[in-house]
């Protein structure tokens, strides 16, 4: 059996979650006693493969320096941008600065995302660790897919066999993904999330199955869930 490799973890936290329509950023919401970026640095810091790992947040952040985890040594600071692929790009930049070398594994994780399960991250280690190109946990999609029109209309209904939902974290070498990043920003291409970088360069990550309950936080009634998962 192939042992998990050692890997570092980036951490882009300098959104604001507007959709959460709250008086702060989705990541410092309270969930169980704590925030939710805590869960989030749980799902990592514990674990023996764990190299370093990078939050990315915004200069204007006055939530961070208030919890216990600022000051923890393992995790280390970069500065956010103003979207994902900036505090990613910077966070990678960051690590490098710490020791990581080009062909060491990084994963990338949603701040807002504090279910991960031990076991999923064991699989995406264990499937991914002599991967060419690296891979994200995904889900195959349930639910009968619906294409739109401008109109608000029915087009098409596409096979949902094809499609997945992706998750986080989502892993590549540190020099393929943050090559990708920085000539995708700047020939000007939409980066919706790692992955998209790396397919634009060119190669096809792999998707691995996680569980669906690795939710991001985007609304109001996703919080609530997960608050009554913990009680």
């Amino acid at each position: 059996m192939t042992a998990s490799p050692s890997f570092w973890v980036v951490i882009p936290a300098a959104g604001v979650g507007a959709r959460m329509n709250a008086d702060r950023p989705k990541q410092y919401l309270p969930l169980g006693g704590r925030t939710l970026i805590e869960h989030t640095l749980d799902c990592f810091l514990d674990h023996p493969g764990l190299r370093g790992l990078v939050v990315s947040l915004s200069a204007t952040d006055g939530y961070w320096p208030t919890l216990a985890c600022a000051a923890d040594t393992r995790i280390q600071r970069a500065a956010g941008g103003a979207e994902r692929a900036d505090s990613v790009l910077a966070g990678l930049e960051r690590l490098s600065t710490l020791g990581a070398a080009p062909e060491d594994w990084v994963l990338v994780h949603d701040a807002a995302r504090p279910n991960l399960a031990r076991a999923d991250l064991s699989r995406l280690l264990a499937s991914l660790v002599d991967d060419p190109v690296g891979g994200l946990l995904a889900v195959p999609v349930r639910d009968t897919l619906k294409k739109a029109g401008p109109d608000g209309r029915v087009t098409a209904t596409p096979d949902r066999s094809l499609f997945w939902q992706a998750y986080t974290p989502q892993m590549f070498r540190l020099g393929m993904l943050h090559d990708a990043l920085k000539r995708g920003l700047a020939a000007g291409i939409a980066i919706t999330d790692e992955a998209s970088a790396i397919e634009w360069a060119g190669h096809a990550p792999r998707l691995i199955e996680g569980r669906a309950d690795n939710i991001k936080v985007t609304r109001p009634e996703d919080l609530d869930w997960l608050a009554s998962l913990l009680r």
